[in-house]
């Protein structure tokens, strides 16, 4: 079995997972269902992600495919512009054409550094979802310690205005109301949410009322890839205070 197999495996079996656990229902699953019948690619750039019935930037738009989504390419041409186009599969029934730049595969060598340019143009949660598509369809990239850093430095950076988010938002009269511990509103916030379905988690600092990322990417750096760079950066996270209590 060689890598490219491997990884659409791994990719299989990743998602069959989260659509195992997910309560989001049929509307969720849908998106994350994987075709089949051609080469496995994901959509990166929801700019560029118009499905149309012909490969023509003025073709009708069938839908707009949302960044995650799978789709299985089953032919290449170019307009008379030299803009790439991919025939692909969004679903067993639903197919068209859709420009390459939209989406990413791990067959294809360039696009693991055009994904490394897109996740460092971003920034938080775009940059958080980018990441996660890196690490999930790139999973042998000598560029994955520095994905990892950057994609838990960004969860930790967005913290500060999810806290102020979350505590503009909950009225603490009616939290007492209720009974229930103050601390629980914080951790059910629907802001974090998104973050949640893209692997990040949070702690609450109960006394501070304020969110901080639970370390997971920086200790995957420091056991997977303990001489790197970004190892000894993901050290210096991880000694912070708030990971020590």
């Amino acid at each position: 079995m060689n890598i490219n197999s491997i990884t659409r495996l791994s990719l299989i079996l990743l998602f069959s997972t989260m659509l195992a656990g997910s309560q989001a229902g049929t509307t969720f699953a849908q998106k994350r269902r994987i075709p089949t019948g051609g080469r496995l690619a994901v959509v990166t750039d929801e700019r560029l992600s118009a499905l149309r019935v012909a490969p023509n930037l003025s073709a009708r738009l069938v839908e707009r495919l949302s960044r995650g989504r799978f789709v299985a390419v089953i032919g290449t041409t170019h307009d008379r512009d030299g803009v790439t186009f991919y025939r692909v599969k969004a679903t067993r029934r639903r197919h068209g054409w859709i420009q390459s730049d939209a989406v990413i595969s791990s067959s294809q060598p360039a696009d693991e550094q055009r994904l490394m340019r897109l996740i460092r143009d971003a920034k938080e949660f775009e940059l958080v979802a980018r990441a996660r598509i890196f690490l999930d369809v790139f999973p042998l990239s000598p560029l994955r310690p520095t994905v990892l850093l950057l994609y838990g430095d960004a969860a930790e950076e967005v913290t500060e205005k999810l806290s102020n988010e979350a505590a503009r938002r909950l009225d603490e009269e009616k939290i007492a109301a209720n009974g229930a511990p103050q601390f629980t509103y914080f951790m059910n916030y629907n802001g974090l949410d998104r973050y949640n379905r893209q692997g990040v988690k949070f702690v609450f600092d109960r006394s501070a009322k304020r969110f901080h990322y639970d370390g997971a990417a920086w200790r995957e750096l420091v056991q997977r890839y303990p001489q790197s760079p970004e190892a000894a950066e993901a050290r210096n996270r991880l000694e912070a205070a708030w990971l020590k209590r």
